[in-house]
Order: C-alpha cells, then sequence, then structure tokens
C-alpha cells in the first residue's frame, strides 16, 4: 500500500512524505511516490503507539474488558503494541497463561500483544515465577502489577533472574503498611471528604529501594506510573548518578489533581491516588526533562458494578487506551512543554526500547507501524462511544484534541475512523 500527503513525526522533525509498505514492511519513504494511494492531507503520521502497561482482564475477569474488546480499544486509540499486566485468573505466572494470551491475541488479529508475567507464583510475593519458561512463551517483561514484592531479598533474585533472561522488573511501588487503607490522597482533599489517606511516602521508600536494588546490583529497574513530586525527584537523583532506572506515567497523573474527589466520582479512584497540584507541575516538568521516560495509559477497565458503589468499596483504576493520546497531546504539545517528536519518543520510541521491542520509529526496513491523527479536530470524551468494556473515566465530557482516525500494523489498516 501506498499512504500519501501525510505530515510525518520522525525523530529530528515533522515533515510531508509519503509510505510505500510491502509484506508487513515499510519499503520507501520520500516526498512523492508515484501511484495511487490512501490520502492523509491533512493527517499527522506517528510511530505506532506502545503502551507498555495495560489490563486486559482475560483469562478471568472477562466481564470487566477481553482481549478482543480491549484490541479494539487499543487500534481506536492509535496503539499498535500493548503490553499486559499479569493479575488475570489464574495469574499469569507460567508458560501456559502467556501462551493462551499469545493465542487468543492472534485469533483477534488487530494490535500486537505483549504479556507480563508475574514476578512471584499467584503474585503472592514468596516464590518466583518460571522466568525463563514465561520469557521462551513470548513474555516480554516481569511486574507484580497492583502489588508490591514486600520481600527485599525475593526482589532482588527477581531482578537477577529477570536480567539473565534478557527481562526488566516493572515495579509499582506502594508500601503497604504505609497506605493501610487509604483510597485517595492524604492531605486537604482526604480530610474534607472523610476518606482515608494515603500519603507519598508509602510510593516514595518503594521508589528507592528499586533504585538502590537496581544501584547495587548494576542491574536496570523500571518504576511504574510515577504519582508523587518526590518520586520524581528521586528518579531524577538517580539517573544523574547513572542507575539505569527509567519510569513512566499516565495522563490522569498530569492532567487531574485529588480536587476532583471530592465529587465522591468513583471514576476519579486509581492506585496510586491522585495527588496535589505540586505533584502534577513535578510530573509535567518530569516529562519534560526526560526524568520520565514513557506515558502509558495504566488501562483498569472495569464493570459498571465494579465503580456504582460507595467509594471506600469501588474498584482502583481508569479505561484509558481510547483518550490517552488526546489527554497527552492536549496537555503536553498544545500546550507548548514538548514536541511532537518528544510526544512520539514518550509513547512510541522510549517504551520499544525499554523492553527491546522492535518499534517506535519510521524508517525503511521497519515494521510498517503507524497512527495518523488529525491534531486539529476538537473532541469532547464520551464513555458511551468507547468500545472497551470499561466505561469508567474521569474525563467524561472533557474537550481534547487529537483525533485518532487510522491505525496500520504490519501494514495492514487495523483501525479507521467511519
Amino acid at each position: 500500500m501506498i499512504f500519501k500527503n501525510a505530515e510525518i513525526v520522525f525523530q529530528d522533525g515533522a515533515r510531508k512524505a509519503d509510505i510505500r509498505t510491502e509484506k508487513g514492511k515499510i519499503v520507501e519513504i520520500a516526498p512523492q511516490i508515484e501511484g495511487k494511494g490512501k490520502d492523509l492531507s491533512g493527517l499527522t503520521v506517528f510511530p505506532g503507539l506502545i503502551d507498555m502497561h495495560v489490563h486486559l482482564r482475560e483469562p478471568g475477569f472477562e466481564k470487566k474488558e477481553n482481549i478482543e474488546s480491549g484490541c479494539k480499544a487499543a487500534v481506536k486509540g492509535g496503539f499498535t503494541q500493548i503490553c499486559c499486566m499479569p493479575n488475570t485468573s489464574p495469574v499469569t505466572d507460567n508458560k501456559v497463561v502467556v501462551t493462551y494470551i499469545k493465542a487468543r491475541a492472534e485469533e483477534v488479529n488487530l494490535c500486537k500483544v505483549h504479556p507480563v508475567g508475574a514476578i512471584t507464583k499467584g503474585q503472592e510475593g514468596n516464590e518466583l515465577s518460571a522466568i525463563g519458561a514465561m520469557k521462551a512463551a513470548g513474555a516480554v517483561a516481569l511486574s507484580e502489577d497492583g502489588k508490591t514484592v514486600e520481600d527485599t531479598k525475593i526482589m532482588s533474585l527477581a531482578m537477577q533472574y529477570a536480567s539473565d533472561f534478557g527481562l526488566v522488573c516493572l515495579c509499582h511501588c506502594e508500601d503497604k503498611g504505609l497506605v493501610d487503607g487509604g483510597v485517595v490522597n492524604e492531605g486537604f482533599r482526604s480530610t474534607l471528604t472523610g476518606l482515608k489517606g494515603s500519603i507519598r511516602a508509602a510510593e516514595d521508600i518503594i521508589i528507592a529501594r528499586e533504585i538502590c536494588l537496581s544501584e547495587s546490583l548494576n542491574i536496570p529497574v523500571h518504576i511504574c506510573h510515577v504519582s508523587t513530586y518526590s518520586g520524581v525527584q528521586i528518579i531524577r537523583e538517580a539517573k544523574a548518578r547513572g542507575v539505569f532506572v527509567t519510569a513512566e506515567t499516565c495522563p490522569h497523573y498530569f492532567t487531574l489533581t485529588d480536587e476532583v474527589v471530592s465529587s465522591f466520582d468513583t471514576n476519579t479512584k486509581v492506585n496510586p491516588p491522585l495527588r496535589e497540584e505540586k505533584d502534577r507541575l513535578a510530573i509535567l516538568e518530569g516529562l519534560k526533562d526526560g526524568t520520565l521516560d514513557c506515558i502509558v495509559t495504566d488501562h483498569a477497565p472495569h464493570h459498571a458494578d465494579d465503580k456504582n458503589v460507595e467509594y471506600n468499596l469501588a474498584a482502583f483504576g481508569i479505561s484509558g487506551l481510547e483518550t490517552s493520546f488526546a489527554l497527552s497531546y492536549t496537555a503536553l504539545v498544545k500546550s507548548g512543554l514538548i514536541s511532537l517528536p518528544q510526544l512520539a519518543e514518550k509513547m512510541s520510541a522510549r517504551p520499544a526500547k525499554i523492553l527491546g521491542l522492535e518499534g517506535g520509529e519510521l524508517a525503511v526496513g521497519k515494521s510498517a507501524d503507524f497512527t495518523a491523527v488529525d491534531l486539529n479536530e476538537e473532541w469532547t470524551v464520551d464513555p458511551a462511544a468507547f468500545v472497551s468494556k470499561g466505561k469508567n473515566t474521569p474525563f467524561a465530557g472533557r474537550k481534547v484534541f487529537g483525533r485518532v482516525k487510522l491505525t496500520v500494523v504490519d501494514g495492514e489498516i487495523k483501525y479507521e475512523e467511519k
């Protein structure tokens, strides 16, 4: 196929060009390619977006989401590759579950799905999972997802074994004892609402622990969904010392604060919780200066029954695949904080590099994975229009810019706005 007249985002800037693909690869990029093709005039083409933190819920929780509905949401949101977390049932802690997820994703045949294996068996924190077998079956990383490995010795061993197999640990940082049942950030809003708070130190202490292990072992580590100003600073200082640490955050942490929990809308309940304005500003600065490497969704779809309860009992999480690009573009690029190539780096190139995936750039010989977006189109977030089973979003009614029009995976159009 030939895709014509697009503004293409390269690593060194954006410029007009045509793309020709053959057998799933990009075979030519030129100012003008002869022949008929799909006209992308007025659209901006990004390298296929990669989300390294997604919950697909299958196997076990298909009421919330399944691999098919999650992949449909992914390609609608512009994602060509997604990495799914292991908190399934059974837990993704062995080659059988990894193989099942890969096989189902191939049947669905929309985006590329990469399973993330659990660090410990059953996510119980006691015994390491079959790391080598999961890697051989297709796992691309390890994570305890919504839990922290509490035993530091086991975490140290996990990082060493993961490194031996060319994998990195993606760390949910939360001192369970300090959280102590907290559901929102501890501060003025928790006091105002009467909701139990969770202090920043609960997140920061484990961030610091994982960095200390990384530094002592000389092994890479990745910090998930950073939400605190102090966590950003801990990571920044570690990077300055040369520690092999990378980190991610999510759109809700740089577009919202805990002010919204005053509504008692359970769609604002996330883990870690939304913090204060100084945290939001620090995360923006961390994205700008490179302290925070990636933007992920932490896509956590839930059935309405999981959210339509009192705040303390509601499930944590936001359905984010269909809103992530627009929220990020509007808050970061349209505001002038970062450039289009920098956004592409955080949503594609860096995740690919951290996990060792092919992708993240548009170049001859690379996979023909890309996303075409109308950056000038303003639209309103409407959860009723989500293709994900999860309609749980705090962004309903929010106006954003950047509408995904086309998603191409291995040269095939997997999503096109009708």
